[in-house]
């Protein structure tokens, strides 16, 4: 008996970065749309062209979903040569794939190609104005991917979290385990933003552009991706904080000890966006759906993070 057709299978789909936060969950939400091939820095180094082009040509993928990148906001201001590398030069190298093999390209981006400026969440055709080197690499990329005239949709995102991985979340309940007091920049704000729920509007973006063929041109392209809501930091580490003492987690700071401080008070290498609120307008029209608010998504990740019981008390 023959196996099921290729039809019936679905694309081959390469997945890059399948070993950090949103690859993770991508693993997982890619899986019904077609053969996914899921590889890690390990297996991929996006920083590696000859490398890479090697693999493109080798596994000939009909979709490649981009969760690779250069993400360490402050290293790069001393590494730039990297960052670009891996941000900018890598995206076009998998666009002139995509625009040469007729193959779709996803690729992940961020808030911080813009300045951070005015108080209004910022839509996709505003002036992009990145403020460190790791924002103008991503609009690199992303302006190579479009130069590029592949199929492809970009996804700009926004202070991501998950289970897995390291993130700001979870850096606040450790600190507030072992701190009895916490400064948390209050003049930053933003939308925490759930790899799984990214994940899940990929897989459902990439089906509506395989599915539709006819719509795929007016579909594809450039859209925010973020929970709805905002928060500063100060805001998004109290109410951390504040779940996780409620479900019966000892700490030594709780939320009244958190102090707000002014980006100023906290330098860093690199500056940061003041206002990283996204307008995703455009994606809820287009698919229809519903963008949830932040704080339930991070008290799901706080109670698969640390095992909460039906009891409220905090596992191991």
């Amino acid at each position: 008996m023959s196996g099921p057709s290729s039809a019936t299978r679905g694309p081959r789909i390469l997945l890059l970065g399948a070993d950090g936060q949103l690859g993770w969950e991508l693993r997982r939400a890619l899986l019904p749309l077609g053969e996914l091939l899921a590889m890690g820095r390990t297996q991929a180094d996006l920083g590696d062209v000859r490398a890479m082009r090697a693999l493109l040509d080798r596994l000939r993928p009909g979709v490649v979903v981009n969760a690779a990148a250069y993400t360490a906001v402050d290293r790069a201001q001393s590494e730039p040569d990297l960052a670009h590398r891996v941000n900018a030069e890598g995206p076009a190298l998998l666009a002139d794939y995509a625009a040469a093999s007729g193959a779709w390209l996803l690729h992940y981006s961020t808030d911080y190609v813009f300045d951070g400026s005015g108080t209004r969440p910022w839509r996709e055709s505003d002036p992009t104005h990145p403020l460190g080197v790791y924002g103008r690499s991503k609009l690199d990329g992303e302006q190579a991917i479009r130069a590029s005239a592949c199929r492809h949709l970009i996804l700009r995102t926004s202070w991501v979290f998950a289970a897995r991985g390291g993130n700001f979340a979870k850096t606040m309940v450790r600190l507030g385990c072992e701190r009895e007091s916490l400064r948390v920049v209050a003049d930053q704000v933003g939308a925490p933003t759930s790899a799984e729920l990214i994940a899940d509007l990929s897989a459902l973006a990439l089906h509506r552009l395989m599915r539709e063929p006819e719509l795929a041109r007016a579909n594809a392209g450039l859209y925010h991706l973020s929970s709805s809501g905002c928060t500063s930091w100060h805001g998004y580490a109290c109410h951390v904080l504040s779940y996780v003492a409620q479900r019966g987690m000892s700490l030594r700071c709780d939320a009244a000890q958190v102090q707000p401080i002014t980006s100023a008070e906290y330098p860093a290498a690199a500056p940061r966006p003041a206002n990283s609120r996204l307008d995703c307008e455009a994606l809820r029209n287009w698919l229809g759906v519903w963008l949830p608010p932040w704080q339930p998504q991070v008290e799901r990740m706080l109670e698969e993070a640390y095992g909460f019981g039906t009891d409220g008390l905090a596992r191991g």
